[in-house]
């Protein structure tokens, strides 16, 4: 398949055969590739070729960027533990770069251009190396540009070393994309010059609660769910469309297991199968404890496997739905090849609430003005009418247009934990105030930021039937380090959505001047506060978030993951252990927030007390300061 696929592309390239006759579509070439319906590659040895080559999806020809000339790339499967080898090969005219999402690899072989390596220059080939201590459900993808945005990522199974302690019958990967016919950089370029361009829910007609006003004077919209919807994006599975109808097949009885991957660059899908439970047996690569649901959110970059068991030889749709309900891809589980499924009608679309702008009134204990019944008007000056004294906000004092005030880059080491007894008792926990500059990239600061982790997400808290929370998700072996961090650090997300400026602290990626540290082994409290209207999922390299969750603060099975979404108005803390030394990406995995500048790196220090001299002379001098020059990402350029 690989060969005749490669004939095709050449072809294609070379100008022959131009017609959509000459394009073998995907769905006819998935029963070839197994029951996937995705080239895979096992072993320890791997050869990846990164091109451009000609597609179809949803029934037109499409320019791709992707691996091995296949959309998802393809699926590479190999045991816990095993020393492994991949030789990646550019041959765009570009530079580009693999990195392995979730695995725990040395910082070396991350793949983030300017970060942990220079990048694959066109025509190079760069072999990564490594072996990893974990199994399950991951994926890789490019981090260099916006080529994650035309198909190249792919998926990644990790067999474990013993028992596998999910049990299934059969397995499927189903990837989730959102295919644009436009180039990416277009898409940046419009959002950057009016970033509702491509927003087609905005609200038409007047609110009468009058809160439709109060938006539009913070500059936002309760219908911003999502920056591209719909109009732009069609949703794939694998890389085929609902029309397409990838199909999977089952005999009732069977447990099957499906590895679900949102592989999107900016959609948040709600995922269900109607008439089918799905039990929830791993988040983001990592076991859990069963949960069974109807219905779950996932953000840009999770992964979530579930099992599901049907009894009945009928056919049952697996629906995507992107969040703003402005599309869905649907696929087909059925006990024979050939069926589909009848796919569900969109749901109506969700509007954001006061709670999502960070103002949650059912706990402000009443403010002036903010009589909230159908009479109330708020349209004229609705930012006058908030008492802020009587908001009760424990986000530090305004002072000279900033807040709070944090220096990332002078941690106190001694308050750390890792002195002279590493693992001694826990330090008074040091609350870190970040320190933001509330001006032109800052238009919005959380009044009332609240844990939300007991919510399913933006439109799933009014459904008839179960859905997934971040709180309900238990770790299925015992947490290794439960050691009470030692200090607190805090991270406000932040943007000017008007002007499509999205940042850490206020501060955009192109102007960091250091880095966030750690130290080598210390145990660290990560709060994020969302000060921004929409759900951000972030993503940290190099390490796993141990979620905090309210009411099992002191659990020896809270739940791990590499990606979390921080919902509008949200302050969430995850517990982190600082492992691997090395400078690692700290993101916004919204490919073109990340682009405008959501993004940071967090330098895990090398302990001196485990320095050997030979290993202190082989490190860099200062892992803090930010050299921009030589990260080669078009995000530290704005578009005009």
């Amino acid at each position: 398949m690989y060969n005749r696929r490669r004939f095709l592309t050449s072809s294609l390239g070379a100008g022959a055969a131009l017609g959509v006759s000459g394009l073998v579509p995907a769905w006819a070439v998935s029963a070839s590739e197994g029951n996937m319906g995705i080239p895979a590659l096992t072993g320890t040895n791997f050869d990846l070729e990164v091109s451009k080559f000609k597609t179809r999806i949803n029934g037109r020809v499409a320019s791709a960027v992707g691996v091995n000339g296949s959309i998802p790339a393809p699926l590479i499967r190999f045991r816990e533990g095993d020393d492994i080898t991949l030789n990646v090969k550019n041959t765009l005219d570009v530079d580009t770069s693999i990195h392995w999402h979730g695995l725990l690899v040395p910082f070396q072989m991350d793949g983030v251009p300017g970060v942990t390596f220079p990048g694959i220059k066109p025509g190079e080939t760069f072999t990564y190396k490594y072996a990893v201590p974990q199994n399950g459900t991951y994926w890789y993808h490019s981090h260099s540009g916006l080529q994650e945005q035309s198909g190249h990522y792919g998926p990644i199974i990790i067999d474990p070393k013993d028992a596998d302690p999910v049990s299934y019958d059969r397995e499927y990967v189903l990837m989730l994309g959102d295919w644009t016919f436009t180039d990416p950089h277009r898409i940046f370029a419009k959002l950057k010059k009016n970033a509702e361009s491509l927003n087609f829910n905005q609200a038409t007609v007047s609110n009468p609660k009058g809160l439709l006003g109060m938006w539009g004077a913070m500059r936002m919209s309760p219908n911003d769910l999502a920056d591209v919807t719909g109009e732009t994006y069609t949703y794939v599975i694998n890389g085929h469309s609902t029309a397409d109808n990838f199909d999977m097949v089952f005999n009732p009885g069977e447990r099957v297991r499906l590895r679900i991957i949102n592989a999107a660059a900016m959609t948040l899908f709600n995922v269900r199968m109607p008439g089918l439970p799905m039990t929830v047996v791993q988040a983001d690569g990592l076991n859990v404890r069963p949960v069974e649901t109807d219905e779950f959110q996932m953000g840009v970059a999770e992964v979530y496997d579930v099992i599901v068991e049907p009894t009945e030889a009928k056919p049952f749709a697996f629906v995507a739905e992107s969040i703003d309900r402005s599309g869905q891809v649907v696929a087909t589980l059925a006990p024979k090849p050939g069926m589909r499924a009848k796919a569900s009608a969109l749901r109506a679309v969700p509007t954001l609430t006061m709670k999502d702008m960070g103002m949650d009134h059912s706990s402000m204990g009443g403010m002036d003005g903010m009589d909230h019944d159908a009479t109330t008007d708020m349209n004229a000056k609705p930012s006058a009418q908030m008492d802020h004294s009587k908001m009760g906000h424990d986000m530090g004092a305004m002072s000279d247009g900033k807040m709070g005030g944090m220096d990332h880059a002078a941690p106190d080491h001694a308050a750390m934990g890792h002195g002279p007894n590493p693992n001694g008792p826990p330090v008074q926990l040091a609350k870190m105030e970040a320190d933001i500059e509330v001006g032109p990239g800052v238009v919005n600061v959380a009044a009332m930021p609240t844990n939300r982790l007991d919510e399913p997400g933006i439109g799933l808290s009014d459904v008839p039937h179960r859905t997934l929370t971040y709180s309900q998700l238990r770790s299925l072996e015992p947490n290794q380090d439960t050691r009470k961090p030692g200090r607190e650090v805090v991270v406000h997300l932040t943007s000017n959505m008007e002007r499509y400026m999205w940042s850490f602290d206020g501060v955009k990626f192109s102007e960091v001047k250091e880095s966030i540290k750690f130290m080598e082994g210390e145990r660290v409290r990560l709060t994020m506060v969302n000060n921004t209207m929409m759900p951000h999922p972030i993503h940290l390299h190099g390490m796993f978030f141990d979620v905090v969750i309210p009411g099992y603060e002191n659990g020896t099975h809270m739940p791990r993951k590499h990606t979390i979404v921080v919902k509008p108005g949200e302050k969430l803390s995850v517990d982190v252990t600082a492992e691997h030394v090395g400078d690692w990406a700290f993101h916004c995995h919204l490919i073109y927030h990340m682009h405008a500048g959501m993004m940071q790196v967090v330098s895990v220090l090398p302990n001196p007390q485990k320095m050997t001299p030979m290993m202190m002379k082989s490190m860099p001098a200062d892992h803090s300061k930010m050299d921009h020059s030589k990260m080669g990402h078009d995000n530290m350029k704005e578009a005009k």
